[in-house]
């Protein structure tokens, strides 16, 4: 019996996250990547898993777990008749414009049905089985442990093993072959039920003795579901654009999350939750300085810190929630308080941070929330102290007078922003936090107070920020250097553009006159001038200072707050400069050209694939295809591949060599011989044309070469991609 509800729980667990990526990229070319879709979507997962949740609890509260079997299997049959879902037709946003609704009847028609019934799997579960005459049923808890290893495989699985071999309509095949055993194995756990369950009456029996929940403990209950989720989201968001912004990084907290579980709920757990906490306290404050210092390097330990602080911190919470698991008659309402923490701490980090916050501020906020949830060495830490609140006024009184000091150099010398600058402004209230490590509710506000006045007073050891923004995309900067001649845009720790004001109209990093796009402008100059040209990524529009009278240049923005900075002359003055005119649409680039007239722009200029997260659908065939359609029968497409991390040069390849286009290649060195060179970054782009005679300029020069790369990759479509397949190191 016990393996039967195992296989069955880790098998419901494996196909729910399985179908999160699949769908999303099944709406992805219909919808694009816009900050309503991608939240939109993450709230329709939450609210369906939430509301399985509800389903499953309120559903045995009141019929019980023999009654409600009969009802379930005929849902999970009914379920049936909306797989495989990639067959249907899913309606995209028109242009750039992005419905809502639309959005959420896709999801709905999509995947609405068997998502709600797939969720409901892991407290259902656990419930028949508590109802059963097995020796353990007593304490089902275990259960959960093969639930969250069953995510935590399918989680790796996605991104190594599935999505690289096969195409979106083969995997949700294998998916619905997968829910159709669920619901076979799901059948043999109700039929079981009902021939090992317990009376109802010996149940009913069993459950008079039993206490209510206690408000306290379901508000307990939530934040120990909350912090997790919101410590995942953050140190997520924070390695991925401040200190490693590499593809698929993400899969690596949350493996570290579902783990936590594992080990938490596991039948005997590994440690207890009071020596997690003293663990998380010892390791907690150090973490505050690089935080605070906003340290990027080295990468791979700092990483690993950052990642080890938030494994112990899911792991203390989650196993605090194990030792507080009630009996199993209370278990549907256990799971459900736990997911309306983990909705609550997702809609905080995804919704309400990038509103309130303009930098990344609710990582820290949520260690700080852990730091209260330590579970105190002495009873009388239940009880709020005196000094518990002098003491963090202290702290954060001291962090200020300190920094005051050394900017103004009154006592202690002055000094320029650096990491010395900051160590030496929060050095002894770091260590003050330190010495109230042994009182949760003590050390929390004081690691707060930490927090809030090194942030207030900007002891960061990054240069002088002349001005900060918030998106759904991350934390945008503008870095004043060399006394505020050099303007530097900063996403993390990566610049997204650089502008001297003393030579204002001369291009810089990748886009400088002696670069890979310097040689495609000037090619097209003269009589060879494309008189429209499309630009996908604005950065601080660089690329503008290579307008000519009686041009139009249309740039292709995803990010609001990225067109407001590179429009404001304080920061950048590019665009007000250009001699072309200058035209900006806002909105997912693949919607947007989809209003733009056929045989319009004669170059188009791919310039929007980052580090960390690669806008697929911009490089697949189909996306090629619409690009073709709005360029004139002789134009021309430069994509700037540029990455630390991938070799993105065999999948346009393919894409050229299927769509039967010509294409070269330039891999500039990013050294030049002239005053620029400072500033001049490495860069890659290839260039496309149907014919190779329409770039035959470039095909002369000797920086050009055919783009034939020897690692050949099979071409992406909206229906495979395979980002794994062109990781530098396995693709050189």
């Amino acid at each position: 019996m016990r393996i039967l509800f195992t296989l069955t729980l880790f098998l419901s667990s494996a196909l729910l996250f399985l179908i999160q990526p699949m769908v999303g990229k099944i709406i992805l070319p219909a919808f694009g990547g816009s900050p309503a879709v991608w939240t939109t979507t993450m709230v329709f997962f939450q609210a369906a898993l939430l509301g399985g949740y509800a389903y499953a609890h309120f559903s045995t509260a009141k019929l019980g777990a023999k009654r409600q079997s009969l009802i379930h299997i005929p849902l999970m049959c009914l379920a049936l008749l909306t797989v495989p879902f990639a067959t249907h037709a899913v309606g995209g946003a028109t242009g750039a414009r992005t419905p809502l609704f639309a959005v959420l009847w896709a999801l709905l028609s999509l995947v609405g049905a068997v998502f709600f019934i797939v969720s409901a799997g892991a407290p259902l579960l656990q419930r028949w089985f508590a109802s059963t005459d097995d020796p353990y049923a007593k304490d089902p808890y275990f259960l959960y442990s093969a639930s969250n290893l069953g995510s935590m495989l399918a989680l790796i699985a996605y991104p190594v093993l599935v999505e690289p071999r096969f195409k979106l309509s083969e995997q949700t095949r294998l998916w619905a072959y997968g829910y159709g055993l669920l619901v076979a194995l799901m059948l043999l756990a109700a039929v079981v039920l009902q021939q090992r369950g317990k009376p109802a009456e010996v149940i009913e029996e069993e459950h008079t003795a039993i206490a209510p929940i206690e408000p306290k403990q379901r508000a307990m209950w939530v934040l120990l579901g909350a912090v997790p989720t919101s410590l995942l989201l953050g140190v997520t968001a924070y390695l991925t654009t401040n200190i490693a912004p590499i593809p698929l990084l993400w899969v690596v907290p949350l493996a570290l999350y579902l783990l936590t579980f594992i080990l938490a709920f596991a039948r005997k757990p590994f440690m207890k939750s009071m020596w997690l906490a003293r663990a998380f306290g010892l390791i907690v404050t150090p973490l505050a300085v690089p935080l605070i210092l906003e340290s990027s390097v080295p990468i791979i330990p700092l990483a690993a810190f950052h990642l080890g602080v938030f494994f112990v911190a899911a792991w203390m919470c989650h196993t605090r929630l194990s030792e507080s698991r009630p009996d199993p008659k209370h278990l549907t309402e256990f799971y459900l308080w736990i997911s309306v923490g983990g909705v609550l701490g997702g809609l905080f980090n995804a919704a309400i941070a990038p509103v309130i916050f303009s930098t990344l501020l609710e990582y820290p906020l949520a260690l700080v929330l852990a730091c209260f949830l330590m579970t105190p060495r002495w009873p009388d830490e239940q009880q709020f102290r005196r000094w518990d609140g002098i003491y963090p006024v202290i702290v954060g009184l001291l962090t200020i007078g300190i920094t005051i000091m050394v900017k103004t150099g009154f006592i202690i010398p002055a000094m320029n922003p650096s990491a010395p600058r900051t160590l030496a402004s929060i050095g002894l209230p770091t260590a003050l936090c330190f010495g109230a490590v042994d009182r949760p509710k003590r050390f929390g506000l004081s690691l707060g107070a930490l927090f809030a006045a090194a942030f207030a007073m900007h002891t960061s050891s990054v240069g002088l920020i002349i001005y900060t923004a918030r998106s759904f995309f991350g934390v945008h900067r503008v870095v004043s250097q060399n006394n505020g001649t050099i303007h530097t845009l900063v996403h993390g720790n990566t610049k997204h553009g650089v502008q001297d004001l003393t030579r204002p109209t001369e291009p810089l990093t990748y886009y400088s006159r002696t670069g890979p796009i310097g040689h495609v402008f000037k090619e097209f100059s003269g009589p060879k001038t494309k008189s429209h040209v499309a630009f996908v990524g604005l950065g601080v529009g660089t690329v503008s200072a290579y307008g000519v009278p009686g041009q139009t240049m249309t740039f292709f923005e995803i990010d609001p707050v990225v067109k407001d900075i590179a429009t404001n002359a304080k920061y950048f003055t590019y665009l007000r400069d250009s001699k072309a005119k200058v035209d900006i649409v806002l909105g997912d680039a693949r919607l947007s050209l989809v209003d733009q007239p056929d045989s319009r722009f004669g170059l188009i200029v791919l310039d929007a694939f980052s580090s960390d997260a690669i806008p697929v659908h911009l490089l697949t065939e189909e996306a090629f295809q619409l690009y073709l359609r709005k360029l004139d029968p002789h134009g021309v497409i430069a994509v700037h591949i540029s990455n630390q991390y991938l070799n993105l040069d065999p999948v346009l390849y393919a894409i050229a060599k299927d769509l039967q286009l010509a294409a070269i290649i330039d891999e500039d060195s990013g050294k030049a011989d002239d005053e620029s060179s400072h500033f001049e970054s490495p860069s890659v782009w290839v260039v496309i044309a149907r014919d190779k005679a329409d770039f035959e300029g470039l095909n002369k020069d000797v920086e050009f070469l055919p783009l034939d790369p020897q690692h050949k990759v099979q071409a992406w479509t909206d229906d495979f991609s395979n980002v794994l397949s062109v990781f530098k190191g396995k693709s050189d």
